[in-house]
């Protein structure tokens, strides 16, 4: 099947401003006769672009409340990141009863989840057969980066699922044992802070299904239970997961829960971008664990969230200092959340079919590269100067389209207009003229 991706574009609210292409951290978007393009094989649905487009043109496909009509018992599995999007709340059972209240069935906290990756990540490591530095698989934007830009890093990346699947899968179990009913008939979603979450759920790399039926945005959510979470005061005692699972919605959670002694946490997907390079580079060999976050601030900084990124880390640090220890997981069988597949390279756009006619290209690329001013403005339309070059090869575009070289042609065609003008002239005399 088709890769299903979250960010899309509405071309009619777009102006061709150039913003996104120059904070694509995959080079994927192009500007084309004043109106933005994606190109789909390059997209890791980070969101950055719906966060920088002043013009509201991308957007992310979320599911909606709809959906819940298909199953005859519905979970929702909030993200830790929801917590923090209420003022003055520090009891998240007042969230967790709100969403029972708006339709759901019942709750399941993705920070339980993280939890039990956090108990199979321990174990993991203790093995001492993982390559270090190990990096974190909890973000699917940063795998999907490293599919597509750091294929080499594949071997390092932790092969266990993300906290997502794993409540998933743990809540799908609960609900059969507490209602009987079959599998088909109990709906999962997600309360999802940024769309690579949604797009890992449409088209999931490392199981042939994802064990969540739907994803719903953060932002959704919040407009349906603001005001109950104001107005309730009699919440039920949901809550199971405690600090070490909530602690993820926030940077540096993940490698808190690790109990690795050398470890980074990143955030932000042009940092995250710097660090990948690094360990590519064999720079951070000394380091034991990596964890690496798209958003800025972590999924607390999600596109689809409503609340500042900052405000919401500090709310959810105030929230998690008065929730209990995380309890014991019991009859945990860590092999449950390991990868079902070897995640593999993403195929970007291929240069030819055939490696005779790719190296030529790739040459023509570097000859055209030659030429242009390096300067990588994004006024042509693309991201960079070499971005130019391969899509000028490709057939997408002409040099024409960088100003630089457009300017540099018409003084040109200026000057020879001008030695034209001022070169002598041939005149007519009457010694020349016929009798």
């Amino acid at each position: 099947m088709p890769y299903f991706h979250s960010v899309t574009l509405d071309q009619n609210k777009c102006h061709g401003c150039t913003n996104c292409i120059k904070r694509c951290p995959t080079e994927a978007i192009r500007v084309r006769g004043g109106k933005a393009k994606i190109i789909k094989d390059r997209c890791i649905d980070c969101g950055e672009c719906i966060r920088i487009c002043p013009y509201h043109a991308k957007q992310a496909k979320t599911d909606s409340f709809d959906m819940l009509k298909k199953f005859k018992h519905t979970v929702a599995m909030p993200a830790p990141a929801l917590y923090g999007q209420f003022k003055d709340v520090t009891d998240v059972n007042k969230i967790l009863t709100a969403l029972k209240q708006i339709g759901f069935d019942d709750v399941f906290e993705v920070a339980r989840g993280a939890e039990i990756v956090a108990a199979a990540t321990r174990k993991m490591i203790e093995t001492g057969t993982l390559s270090k530095p190990i990096i974190s698989s909890a973000c699917p934007a940063v795998l999907r980066l490293i599919r597509v830009r750091f294929p080499d890093l594949i071997k390092n990346i932790l092969p266990i699922c993300s906290p997502m699947e794993a409540a998933a899968m743990e809540a799908r179990r609960e609900a059969i044992l507490k209602t009987g009913l079959k599998s088909e008939d109990i709906g999962i979603f997600f309360i999802s802070p940024c769309p690579a979450k949604v797009t890992s759920i449409k088209s999931p790399l490392l199981r042939d299904k994802s064990e969540v039926n739907g994803a719903i945005s953060v932002a959704d959510v919040y407009m349906k239970i603001c005001n109950i979470v104001k107005t309730l005061n009699n919440p039920e005692q949901l809550a199971k997961a405690g600090l070490e699972g909530v602690s993820w919605a926030r940077s540096g959670g993940e490698c808190k829960s690790t109990h690795t002694i050398i470890n980074i946490a990143v955030d932000g997907i042009g940092e995250v971008i710097k660090v990948l390079e690094e360990i590519e580079n064999g720079n951070l060999d000394d380091i034991d664990f990596v964890e690496l976050l798209a958003c800025d601030g972590g999924c607390v900084g999600g596109p689809l969230t409503v609340e500042n990124s900052y405000v919401c880390s500090n709310r959810i640090r105030n929230m998690i200092s008065l929730d209990p220890e995380t309890k014991p997981l019991e009859n945990l069988n860590e092999s449950c959340f390991l990868w079902k597949r070897t995640l593999e390279p993403a195929q970007t756009m291929q240069l030819a079919d055939n490696f005779e006619e790719a190296m030529q290209k790739l040459e023509r690329i570097d000859k055209i590269w030659g030429t242009m001013p390096k300067l990588d403005c994004g006024s042509c339309g693309a991201p960079s100067c070499k971005a130019l070059a391969e899509d000028i090869v490709n057939g997408f575009a002409t040099e024409n389209d960088c100003i630089f070289k457009m300017r540099e042609r018409v003084q040109n065609l200026a000057k020879e207009l001008f030695d034209l003008e001022s070169s002598p002239r041939g005149t007519d005399t009457e010694d020349s003229r016929p009798d």
